[in-house]
């Protein structure tokens, strides 16, 4: 179980984080022309990748992605990365992650696609996606922590 060590929560630097993701996501809408959602930036490369198609590959969704496995890397260099823990086992990651993704094809984009872009441009849609599986998730943990 993860849990929020309230007494070392800095509002400051929840703040910044969020103005980097806004100023992260507005460079690549002006740069890219598109949304920076995550599942859609992801599947764009991988399907160029496994066709082999690669005069079509997006070098600026790779570069995004590389910036998001690097991330880490580079947080390493100023502090160390903050302790997680996972309480199941592998199975249940994968089938998590295989739900998860299903849940990405049938909402027509992710969290960050919907809950920073959509929003930020008054999407109803995303307004509608968002509420859906903000609500899934408070309902899972309720039935995860208080019903089994």
């Amino acid at each position: 179980m993860i849990t929020i060590d309230w007494s070392a929560f800095t509002p400051w630097h929840s703040a910044a984080g969020g103005v980097l993701i806004g100023i992260a996501t507005a460079i690549f809408l002006l740069g890219d022309g598109r949304i920076a959602g995550i599942a859609g930036i992801v599947a764009s490369p991988w399907r160029s990748i496994v066709t082999r198609q690669w005069q079509s590959l997006d070098w600026t969704r790779v570069a995004f992605i590389a910036g998001l496995l690097a991330a880490p890397w580079c947080w390493r260099l100023f502090a160390p990365l903050p302790s997680t823990a996972v309480d199941v086992g592998p199975f249940m990651l994968v089938f998590a992650g295989l739900l998860v993704g299903a849940g990405v094809r049938m909402g027509n984009g992710c969290t960050s696609g919907h809950g920073v872009c959509g929003l930020s441009r008054f999407s109803l849609r995303s307004l509608v996606n968002v509420l859906a599986f903000m609500g899934a998730g408070a309902l899972s943990v309720f039935v995860l922590r208080h019903v089994f």
